[in-house]
């Protein structure tokens, strides 16, 4: 544990801590994953809705960035955003995020997380001090184990989680059925339409693709994109979705930018949802924008390494929706997690760089066929 994340907790155990009236009430769950994760988790919430009793307020723990994600939820969740930097690097704000979470007195906290800190996930589900505390056994990890070892007697209930290697949707529709008794089957990947914004009526056929990942060794050549563009009509629009800095982070793609047809779109994923449900197709990497226009319904062409099969993408055939393609080379190491173990090939992962481009232009005609 990091010297001044141990004195925070100490001193916040010295501390008079706030005061709590009346019996503890609520449900909290703590999400701490990405954007990604928390457009799956939307999927599975309503499960865990169920374990609320009549009149309580289910609040939702998101790590900051995920939280954009957030307008997915229904409206009668409540959203924490808790900034897991600043959590870990600055006392202050630590201190006054563990008070706050102890003051909220709630009733239920669950970890909704297989994989977890134990200075960061684990300390914000101890700090609010709840009669309950339910958690999945966690994931196993060397650098922590003794930590989480020592932890795992702090949770009132822990519930074995499956395999190791598993989806992530089916892992949590277990997890929620242990919790209320009850067996459903898993949820398949479509958003709830009332949560969603309203589509927006795009003038021309368009295709919105999304070339960069946060991995940079996911993301394939800006050739093969010139190729997808030259492959459509004339009239049909191209926008690369992404953040600004993206473009600043990847320059040689720049130049797609300058295709006729093409243009950056670079909307905030509220935004963007909406942009998307107005789309003919949407091409992505695997990454947060790929699992919400899957979601959505819009036909989906997923360009994935091999690195998350079994646990993300492809999803497992009893979720996996009609409107996904997903794309990807299989080799004898799929199921790494991104710790590759072989060179990159032109900066790509070797299943990356093995993807079929003649492959994914075909995939893409017989996905547009008959639209104008």
């Amino acid at each position: 544990m990091k010297l001044r994340r141990l004195l925070s907790d100490l001193l916040s155990c010295l501390r008079p801590r706030p005061k709590r009236n009346g019996q503890p009430r609520g449900v909290l769950l703590l999400s701490s994953g990405g954007l990604g994760d928390t457009v799956m988790f939307a999927l599975i919430l309503p499960r865990f809705l169920e374990l609320a009793r009549p009149g309580e307020t289910v609040t939702v723990l998101l790590r900051a960035d995920g939280a954009r994600m957030a307008f997915l939820f229904p409206p009668q969740v409540q959203v924490r955003k808790v900034d897991f930097g600043r959590l870990a690097k600055d006392g202050a704000y630590r201190a006054a995020t563990l008070d706050e979470l102890y003051a909220a007195h709630y009733r239920l906290v669950i970890s909704t997380d297989f994989k977890r800190h134990p200075d960061l996930d684990e300390a914000l589900a101890f700090a609010c001090a709840a009669p309950e505390t339910v958690a999945m056994i966690a994931r196993p990890w060397a650098k922590y184990q003794k930590r989480l070892d020592a932890n795992a007697k702090r949770w009132t209930r822990l519930v074995p989680p499956g395999p190791v290697l598993m989806d992530k949707i089916l892992r949590w529709s277990g997890f929620a059925d242990e919790l209320s008794g009850r067996v459903q089957p898993p949820p398949r990947l479509r958003l709830p339409p009332e949560n969603l914004p309203p589509a927006v009526v795009l003038p021309e056929p368009t295709i919105i693709v999304q070339p960069f990942s946060a991995v940079k060794e996911k993301q394939s050549p800006p050739a093969l994109y010139a190729r997808i563009r030259a492959a459509l009509p004339d009239h049909w629009r191209m926008r690369i979705a992404g953040h600004p800095s993206d473009l600043d982070k990847n320059p040689d793609y720049r130049p797609l930018l300058e295709l006729p047809g093409v243009s950056f779109e670079p909307a905030p994923f509220v935004e963007l949802a909406a942009i998307m449900r107005g789309a003919t197709l949407v091409v992505s990497v695997d990454t947060a924008c790929m699992h919400l226009a899957a979601g959505l319904g819009i036909p989906t062409l997923c360009l994935a390494s091999a690195a998350y099969v079994g646990e993300i993408v492809p999803y497992a055939p009893a979720i996996m929706p009609d409107n996904l393609k997903v794309l990807y080379q299989p080799v004898d190491c799929a199921g790494c997690l991104g710790e590759c173990r072989f060179s990159p090939v032109n900066s790509m992962y070797p299943c990356v760089a093995a993807l079929d481009s003649d492959a994914i232009l075909a995939e893409i005609a017989r996905m547009v066929e008959g639209r104008s």
